[in-house]
């Protein structure tokens, strides 16, 4: 999914005590673990993983090969392929003690369409120039996927044992294929994934005009429901016009929708994001975000709030019309007129108000609303210090000065189903973006943020497996 783009700043949280482990000082991993992780990284993105003719199991064996080259043990390091060409890769490092639930490291290996002919660059290649990756997959999700791989080789090479086990799960269909396969580990092999928390993608670093700008950390995501809107009548002759034509009563409809702003809703996300945001923002904005939190209905403020169209819709619920069709011959009345209406909902928000918010406002009598499928829950994760204390730490030996932040993603990832099934997700890299475009053409990364993302992960891996100990 994208990542996040908007400018953010910190958050007060406590601060630990050194991180456990090697490499303290500089922000890349040592060379050899570079050429690791790049080895792993090319490997990952000349595979094609796409849903029409890809597959995530050919990702997930080769993932595989490697880790049982690297020591891991045949129980340790599994593949499982719910329906032909979606493997989902699943490896454990074992720690010291059994009783205390794993941390949980994810990342989707499926990629999105890439057509040779729509990029100047071959999708299915690594390419590094001028200081940048170019590649499908790149940015979305093969640069954690492969970190995750190179970073759990380095610790057991190292000799590395922590407290708790460290899993890394590889998985399938995050893209909107039928076979997603954190949803089908949850159901069918918990076992291998249940875990205290998880981090995975959906945060990550900002970089803006070269500067780095925050390391956020998402710890919530918008719900998705999306809504058939419907207006059928006798139709006709269309020399004999009519005013209960279909296409026009939606239409019309359909502007008012557009045109209408859901309320603005905080919860503890969101909040903390706005007291962090509103210290490094530009004055006006600064003091709308703070006006906005100490009254959600300040029209004024929320005013200068929705101009920026992420934050907007980080506030507030929002719809929109993605497609639209009617009428069945050019010399005809239409007789039926359909448009798709795509919901960003709130985590708390009720997708049932919503539909009856969108009947409303689009006051046509004879409009029909119906739901495709139904929004899954997403609960937003605890701001807890035992995660965002350590990121907090390792952002400021690494990156001084630059912010941490906690964020709410207005896009969908796979943490949704596990923050469903009871398990917190933190979207967390150290890998700092710029303009990526992750779902579009040379797809692609800055070279050193690959490398200080990777020696991010391996530092606060480490600490989160070790937190707690004396």
């Amino acid at each position: 999914m994208p990542r996040s783009r908007f400018v953010l700043a910190t958050l007060a949280l406590s601060v630990l005590a050194p991180t456990v482990g090697v490499a303290q000082t500089g922000n890349r991993s040592p060379e050899p673990w570079q050429r690791l992780a790049r080895e792993i990284f090319e490997e990952l993105v000349e595979i094609n993983t796409t849903h029409s003719v890809g597959s995530t199991t050919v990702a997930a064996e080769a993932m595989r090969t490697r880790l049982l080259a690297a020591g891991f043990a045949d129980a340790d390091v599994i593949v499982v392929e719910p329906a032909p060409r979606k493997g989902n890769l699943v490896a454990r490092l074992r720690g010291r003690d059994p009783s205390r639930k794993p941390i949980l490291l994810l990342a989707h290996i499926d990629v999105v369409e890439a057509n040779p002919e729509d990029w100047t660059l071959p999708p299915f290649e690594l390419i590094e120039q001028d200081g940048t990756f170019y590649g499908r997959g790149t940015a979305d999700d093969k640069d954690e996927a492969a970190i995750y791989v190179a970073n759990l080789i380095r610790m057991k090479r190292e000799g590395f044992v922590p407290e708790r086990d460290i899993i890394v799960a590889l998985t399938a269909d995050e893209e909107g294929g039928p076979d997603n396969g954190v949803r089908w580990l949850l159901e069918n092999r918990r076992e291998l994934i249940d875990a205290a928390y998880a981090l995975n993608e959906g945060g990550g670093g900002i970089l803006e005009d070269g500067k780095r700008v925050s390391n956020t950390v998402q710890a919530a995501e918008k719900k998705v429901q999306n809504f058939i809107l419907e207006v059928t009548n006798p139709g006709g002759h269309s020399s004999r016009p009519r005013p209960d034509n279909a296409i026009t009563e939606l239409a019309q409809g359909l502007v008012r929708i557009g045109a209408f702003q859901f309320p603005v809703r905080l919860n503890d996300v969101t909040r903390a994001h706005l007291q962090a945001s509103a210290d490094i923002v530009e004055p006006d904005v600064a003091a709308a975000m703070r006006r906005v939190l100490a009254n959600e209905a300040d029209a004024g403020a929320i005013e200068i709030l929705a101009r920026d169209a992420r934050l907007n819709s980080m506030l507030r619920s929002t719809c929109v019309a993605t497609t639209l069709e009617g009428g069945h011959a050019t010399n005809a009345l239409p007789q039926r007129a359909r448009a798709n209406v795509n919901c960003r909902i709130l985590p708390d928000a009720d997708p049932d108000s919503i539909r009856a918010t969108l009947l409303r406002v689009a006051n046509v009598p004879t409009l029909a609303i119906t739901a495709t499928g139904r929004a899954r829950n997403s609960p937003p994760s605890p701001l807890a210090d035992e995660v965002l204390g350590p990121i907090t730490q390792i952002t400021e030996q690494m990156w001084p000065g630059v912010p941490v932040v906690p964020t709410m993603s207005t896009g969908a990832t796979d943490g949704l189903y596990l923050r469903n099934a009871g398990i917190p997700v933190y979207g967390v890299s150290g890998l700092f973006y710029g303009d990526t475009f992750s779902h579009g053409m040379n797809e692609r990364i800055p070279v050193d943020s690959f490398y200080e993302g990777q020696e991010f992960l391996y530092r606060l891996v480490k600490a989160l497996s070790q937190r707690g100990v004396t």
